[in-house]
């Protein structure tokens, strides 16, 4: 069995009780040493074989699976493998092989941003939606057709950048070009390297975010939240310590007495 195991954002105790049994039962176990935490490898068995991929291609990874045809293997692919973990093509090479597989989810950087920040992203009155994207550069030819982000900007919402901070003025001019929702005073947070300890929140603007980022030469392994739903927030230091200042929007239907649902009847007191 080949397991995709989601290492979460960097720290080792947010890894799933899922993904440290598939650590600790693992023959042979391969994570990308640029983004995960070596102290993720605790979880592993002694006599565990290791292969850090971070120089590796699709091509050598492969050939590791292929080489060890009965063992359990985990590849572990930093936050959640839902996102930009490229797996899809080591499932691909899985089903021409015929090996087993399964993917262990993982805590997502988002999830842990929105922690660390001490927020919710989905905010009643102000934004119900979260569009996670990233910046072209490079790996343009990755997009899909008509996907761009000035497309989503113009939706407005809450926006997750992966990916993205190593051009934040090309970022800020798509997200406040013509026809954007968004201002050089819509609020954002830096979210850089979640969990791992030199993690650094800092709550800003959209139009502050390139100075911020140049002055505190953040170029790598940060994710960039921006919209409305962040308003109020304020800088707690470190993870978990952000705080609501005063209430940004309406409460949840979910909780307020005069809304009714299939558990509990509308009141009004």
């Amino acid at each position: 069995m080949i397991s995709f195991v989601g290492a979460g954002p960097g720290a080792a105790d947010l890894l799933t009780l899922r993904a440290v049994d598939r650590l600790q039962h693992a023959d042979v176990v391969l994570w990308a040493g640029s983004l995960v935490s070596a102290e993720v490898l605790q979880h592993c068995a002694a006599d565990a074989e290791r292969f850090d991929t971070k120089s590796m291609t699709l091509e050598q990874v492969t050939s590791v699976f292929e080489q060890h045809p009965d063992a359990s293997i985990v590849r572990l692919h930093s936050g959640d493998p839902a996102f930009y973990s490229s797996i899809t093509e080591q499932i691909t090479w899985c089903l021409a092989h015929e090996r087993r597989f399964e993917i262990v989810p993982g805590v997502s950087s988002v999830s842990a941003a929105a922690a660390a920040a001490g927020t919710e992203l989905t905010v009643p009155g102000v934004s119900q939606s979260v569009v996670l994207t990233r910046l072209a550069r490079r790996t343009v030819a990755s997009l899909g057709a008509g996907e761009n982000v000035a497309s989503y900007a113009a939706l407005g919402g809450l926006m997750a950048f992966f990916l993205s901070a190593g051009d934040p003025a090309a970022l800020l001019a798509q997200l406040t070009g013509q026809g954007s929702a968004y201002t050089d005073e819509t609020p954002a947070v830096i979210a850089s390297r979640v969990s791992w300890p030199d993690e650094q929140i800092v709550h800003t603007t959209l139009g502050r975010v390139p100075n911020e980022l140049s002055a505190r030469n953040i170029t790598m392994s940060a994710l960039i939240l921006v919209g409305d739903a962040l308003a109020g927030l304020h800088s707690g230091g470190g993870s978990g310590g952000g705080r609501r200042g005063g209430d940004r929007a309406g409460r949840s239907h979910v909780y307020d007495p005069g809304f009714a649902h299939r558990y509990r009847d509308a009141s009004t007191t």
